[in-house]
């Protein structure tokens, strides 16, 4: 199929377009700086904040790939919003077949953070506009991707944590790999249109579970965990950037960070 990959120099995005190429699709990437890009496929300029940019891009593709998100700004719900708009209209122009996001795995009766409410109202616009399958993870495990950065750099340098209440959330972590076959499978599948799929690893684990299991997997000296009620989400991002060098503006609104491969794999995958 021919197919354009969103995000495509983002840590999922970088992935796909590999394994796109690999399984016979002929991949289109679209980055704001086609120039600069190194990755499978053909680049094509293109960015949900310019809708005009969009039609080019989308132009001849049978399906694509959403995978944008702005939580690198204060007013990221409403830069989604907009950019998934843009981005709907324009695949609905262009005729396109199949629309495929990624979003994040959350329980409708919890009260979502801000972060999994925009995943929500960004599933919502596409799936009104264009054929559309939602595919819902948890934390992604591999190199490169923030929260594994951030787990993987806890567990190397804290011997004992005093933590922010949300390490007693429970996940289910899905290894890249396992990410990545759910994705490219669902491509062309008429069956998958309109359909939503939860795709964590077989493992709900709470980030505390989480960072003990890497610890002893990655030969952390971590010993300790201590939750206390008092870090809000935005004293948290301050914790996180004491102990790590992930870049973590994004964390400041998202009060919170999914069947084959089990967390112990993905780990191991991402050493």
């Amino acid at each position: 199929m021919k197919v354009l990959v969103t995000g495509a120099t983002g840590f999922v995005g970088a992935r796909l377009t590999s394994a796109l190429a690999q399984a016979g699709h002929e991949v289109r990437a679209m980055t704001r700086r086609p120039e600069a890009y190194e990755g499978a496929g053909v680049p094509v300029r293109g960015d949900v904040e310019n809708p005009a940019s969009l039609a080019d891009a989308l132009e001849g593709q049978e399906a694509a790939y959403y995978l944008i998100h702005s939580l690198d700004s204060a007013d990221f719900t409403e830069r989604d919003r907009r950019g998934a708009e843009a981005f709907a209209d324009a695949a609905c122009a262009a005729g396109i077949d199949q629309v495929v996001y990624l979003g994040g795995l959350g329980d409708e009766d919890d009260q979502l953070s801000e972060h999994l409410s925009s995943r929500r109202e960004v599933e919502g616009i596409l799936r009104a506009r264009v054929p559309t399958t939602v595919l819902r993870a948890g934390i992604i495990i591999g190199d490169g991707g923030i929260s594994w950065e951030i787990l993987r750099q806890l567990v190397a340098r804290l011997p004992v944590m005093v933590t922010p209440r949300w390490v007693q959330t429970r996940t289910q972590p899905i290894a890249i790999e396992d990410a990545l076959a759910f994705l490219v499978g669902v491509l062309g599948r008429k069956e998958a249109i309109g359909e939503i799929y939860d795709i964590g690893g077989p493992e709900p684990l709470t980030y505390g579970e989480m960072l003990r299991v890497a610890g002893r997997m990655r030969g952390g000296v971590l010993r300790l965990i201590v939750p206390v009620p008092l870090l809000s989400p935005r004293l948290s991002s301050h914790w996180l950037r004491l102990v790590t060098d992930v870049d973590l503006s994004t964390l400041r609104s998202a009060g919170r960070w999914g069947v084959q491969r089990e967390f112990r794999g993905g780990v191991a995958v991402g050493a």
